[in-house]
């Protein structure tokens, strides 16, 4: 096994391989273990730490230092938006909720009609998603399994007549605890940390972690070498020891926000097109109380599911409905509340509910979601504005949480403004549009992010083509979220790990 950390690089060094894999998430993994498996000699570098089981404590203080993009701290330049993002060995499959859905069909018709991606039909990715899904268990998660949390969704659908169901997770030998945020401690989710990384590392991977990739230098048509600093964790500062890596293939798997900004930081910024249309899913959600206990800290974080509202027609924002986990510092830090309010919610936790809306940007014409650009100091920008129709998306998606709260048995439904808005009824469901949405008037978070890189058949207008390879450096090419024209409207990481599963044949041919 070639698995080196910062203390075992104790000089600079310079090192060549067939491919370069730029980050540990689900499509640098996937990608990883295909070209292993061919036999090619890859490198893989990973920014964060290499943690597994036996480091996965249920801290939820500790996981987020350890486990996220800026310490779970991230958000957009003006505060609005909190943005949760993994930092580890398995990118965010290490930390996500285990939720897979295939890449809807009205998404592919948009991406196949509208930016040329005419190869990727449903028929063309099924053989991809079906291998995926056969290594990771991708399984439908029995109703009877539900907890409180996600039951609420259920019910209350059921009791509006609304489209729900429950959700296929990958993940084996489950033990329902409900501590995926902050990585299993028994190895039941099948994320790239248990699965594809171990595949690739046995075939001969050689995978460096604590070392971020600065810059891809490259010549006009070419890709040559990654150049990349080795960071300390335990000081939170760069050692001073570089790795310079050569290779006939340069892969970014760095993710929607840390790819972009790879690109700025190498002068790959293809007609300015590089950090725009980035898409995050904009995320608002209510609490809900209930007479008898949810314990929403427990059990599947994330098992059911409704997309009741996904078409709201031509010009407004769908949206679609799940649930979040309630651990005490996430739920804490979701509230808008401070105080002896916090207080009384924290004491009441323990019968709570959250429930989310996942806005689907992108979709509509003239929706370009935000942007990646570099600040002065070379530290990332992330911007996104809130756009009319997403604030009319927002009270569109709490009018329907509280609504389906209410069927679900709630006695009350809080918004996450700092002033909540209580409801006890569906006949009050009205006072929500006396509310004002928008950037820093109530909660909006994300976790899944999408864009920045995007693909096509047009260069004028896109970075990589449906293969996913660089549109002028032949032997670049971009493996994860970044690439999506829009977001999808369900969680991304099945998709990702299918363009990536269909990507290797693609990288395959060129060495």
């Amino acid at each position: 096994m070639k698995l080196f950390s910062h203390k075992d690089i104790e000089r600079s060094q310079d090192l060549e391989c067939d491919v370069c894999i730029i980050g540990s998430g689900a499509g640098g993994s996937t990608l990883a273990a295909g070209l292993t498996e061919d036999g090619f000699d890859v490198i893989m570098l990973e920014a964060g730490e290499h943690r597994w089981r036996k480091d996965f404590n249920m801290d939820e203080g500790e996981a987020l230092q350890s486990l996220y993009q800026d310490g779970g701290l991230r958000t957009t330049a003006d505060l609005s938006i909190s943005i949760l993002q993994g930092k580890c060995v398995g990118g965010s499959t290490t930390i996500n909720w285990t939720t897979c859905f295939r890449t809807p069909d009205r998404i592919l018709d948009i991406w196949q009609n509208k930016y040329g991606a005419h190869e990727l039909t449903s028929a063309a990715l099924k053989p991809h998603f079906e291998e995926v899904e056969q290594r990771l268990n991708v399984q439908p998660w029995p109703e009877e399994a539900l907890n409180g949390n996600n039951k609420v969704i259920l019910d209350g659908c059921r009791a509006l007549d609304w489209e729900a169901s429950t959700l296929r997770r990958n993940v084996k030998g489950c033990a329902n605890s409900g501590y995926c945020g902050m990585g299993c401690p028994v190895d039941g989710k099948q994320g790239m940390l248990v699965t594809y990384i171990p595949d690739a590392l046995k075939k001969g991977l050689r995978l460096y972690t604590n070392v971020r990739a600065e810059r891809i230098e490259h010549s006009v048509t070419q890709a040559e070498q990654v150049i990349a600093q080795v960071w300390n964790p335990k000081t939170n500062r760069f050692t001073g020891k570089t790795l310079r890596i050569r290779a006939k293939i340069i892969v970014s798997s760095a993710g929607a926000i840390n790819g972009p900004a790879l690109f700025l930081r190498s002068g790959l910024n293809n007609n300015g097109l590089v950090g725009t249309r980035t898409f995050l899913h904009p995320v608002i959600g209510v609490s809900a109380k209930f007479q008898n206990p949810i314990n929403g800290f427990y059990g599947a974080p994330q098992s059911a599911s409704s997309h009741h509202f996904i078409n709201r027609g031509r010009d407004k924002i769908g949206f679609f409905i799940e649930a979040a986990p309630t651990h005490p510092m996430l739920a804490a830090t979701a509230l808008s509340v401070f105080g002896k309010a916090q207080q009384e919610f924290m004491k009441n936790l323990a019968h709570s509910s959250f429930i989310i809306a996942l806005h689907v940007d992108g979709v509509l014409e003239g929706d370009n979601g935000g942007t990646i650009s570099l600040k002065s100091d070379g530290r990332i920008q992330i911007d996104y504005p809130i756009s009319d129709a997403l604030k009319e998306g927002f009270l569109a998606s709490h009018q329907a949480l509280c609504e389906l709260a209410l069927a679900g048995g709630a006695e009350q439904v809080s918004t996450l403004h700092p002033e909540p808005l209580v409801l006890s009824s569906a006949q009050e469901l009205s006072l929500l549009s006396g509310k004002t949405y928008g950037a820093l008037e109530h909660g909006i978070f994300t976790a899944h992010q999408m864009g920045g890189l995007r693909l096509g058949s047009d260069p004028a207008t896109s970075v990589v083509n449906s293969n996913l390879q660089h549109h002028q450096l032949k032997n670049l090419f971009v493996v994860d979220g970044s690439v999506f024209p829009t977001s999808l409207g369900v969680n991304p990481s099945l998709t990702i790990y299918a363009l990536a599963h269909r990507a290797r044949s693609a990288v395959k041919n060129l060495l």
